[in-house]
């Protein structure tokens, strides 16, 4: 094989594995730079008993696994720090949503010319000389045009936590065991597959 040709196919090799991990909803992971997937938990502590947490899920990670994900860690957090229970004092879900409209995808700003994109000039019966450029899309703008909306949801919470059996009677209280027992299976880990 000609050198040119295995660096083509080893770039062509890189860029799908990377698309690939593009291509899955954030796992249950710390939040960090440079991940293999966006997103994760994050936690601060605030004073001796309570902490701040939150979960980034990606555009595949739904609101009920942000969610779950949040409740899970606080529960983790909680018996790492020697808890037995938490309570969640404020919580909160963000949706950031976002609508994207490209008249023709094949030539997006990762074209192979860069920002530049092609122009071609067309006859049409009844319409005359027409012009054709992916930066305002077809005369018909109907044709090619293709909508796609991404959302991504954010969880947060402040949490307390306690010692001994958890408060009786209140609803926004959790035995840290227990949620961790109940919600193990829903968690999904970098590089594990369920």
């Amino acid at each position: 094989m000609k050198p040119v040709a295995a660096l083509g196919l080893a770039v062509a090799l890189g860029l799908s594995m990377g698309l690939a991990g593009c291509e899955t909803a954030t796992p249950y992971q710390p939040l960090a730079k440079g991940s293999a997937t966006a997103g994760g938990f994050t936690d601060q502590q605030i004073d001796a008993d309570h902490f701040r947490i939150t979960f980034d899920g990606n555009s595949l990670t739904s609101r009920e696994t942000v969610e779950t994900y949040l409740l899970y860690r606080a529960a983790e957090l909680t018996v790492a720090k020697g808890f037995d229970w938490f309570e969640m004092v404020d919580r909160h879900t963000d949706k950031d949503k976002r609508t994207y409209v490209d008249p023709d995808p094949f030539y997006g700003p990762g074209y192979a010319w860069g920002y530049w994109r092609p122009y071609w000039a067309f006859y049409g019966p009844g319409y005359g000389w027409r012009g054709w450029d992916p930066f305002w899309g077809s005369p018909f703008w109907a044709d090619g045009a293709q909508v796609q909306t991404v959302q991504k949801f954010k969880a947060g919470a402040e949490v307390a936590m306690g010692h001994g059996p958890k408060p009786a009677g209140e609803v926004r209280a959790f035995d840290a065991r227990a949620v961790i027992a109940n919600l193990e299976r829903k968690i999904q880990r970098p590089g594990v597959k369920k």
